[in-house]
């Protein structure tokens, strides 16, 4: 396994959730991190009993390309290398194939994949030059299946795992390794109003946390390309 000393890992969507849960686990392992959320103070406030100096919160916004510009810049600034990037920040809207809403479709595909390939890219040529770099991008079961009728979001994490796994083509050999992890349901304020499942049931973020930490801990010559974790029996998984 890669020692986390001296090693930065940028996390978005970091301020709740499955992307909070990351952020503590790796702080507690003894990464530097670079958090990015919307909402700077919030994104504050849940972190302010970390450690202040392997740490540091910048505005990311997924739809606003200067953003993610701005945050890399200033991660660079701040811990002059860039080792890892998890690709947390997301949303969901349910969309049928049947919703004429293209402009919802668009903040979906907005949000969901070009604000993870956008961070990629700027991110890339930082982790290259790590020699031992790690992408995580945070999809979801529905990127194996469709349980349902939303097209929008099961089509957007499909597209997820297929930049994965483009990135993947043409990142290993300068030993960049990229992983997408696929869980069920999350017991996080998102899936707060699902019904189907008891949240005892779902897997708890913490725990989902320490599985992003170790893909991101193994040796290039261990790689794992797909993460699916189950939280329930599926037959097509």
């Amino acid at each position: 396994m890669l020692s986390p000393q001296g090693r930065v890992i940028m996390v978005s969507g970091a301020n709740r959730g499955i992307g909070l849960a990351v952020a503590r686990c790796l702080h507690g392992k003894g990464y530097g991190l670079s958090l990015g959320g919307r909402d700077t103070e919030a994104l504050e406030a849940a972190v302010a009993d970390l450690g202040a100096e392997r740490l540091m919160t910048h505005r990311y916004d997924a739809l606003d390309r200067a953003s993610s510009e701005a945050w890399v810049a200033a991660t660079v600034a701040r811990f002059g290398r860039i080792d890892g990037l998890v690709n947390n920040a997301g949303i969901v809207l349910h969309l049928t194939v049947e919703d004429d809403d293209e402009e919802a479709f668009d903040r979906l595909w907005a949000v969901n994949v070009k604000g993870p390939l956008r961070m990629i890219r700027l991110a890339l040529p930082y982790l290259k030059e790590s020699g031992e770099g790690r992408i995580v991008n945070l999809a979801s079961a529905s990127a194996k299946r469709v349980p349902n009728t939303n097209a929008g979001y099961a089509m957007s994490k499909f597209a997820v795992v297929a930049l994965t796994h483009a990135t993947r083509q043409l990142v290993w050999n300068d030993g960049v390794r990229v992983t997408a992890v696929c869980p069920g349901y999350v017991a996080t304020d998102m899936t707060a109003g699902v019904a189907t499942i008891a949240r005892q049931e779902m897997i708890p973020p913490g725990d989902l946390a320490e599985l992003v930490a170790t893909v991101i801990a193994l040796p290039n010559n261990a790689a794992v390309a797909e993460l699916v974790v189950n939280c329930r029996l599926e037959s097509t998984l």
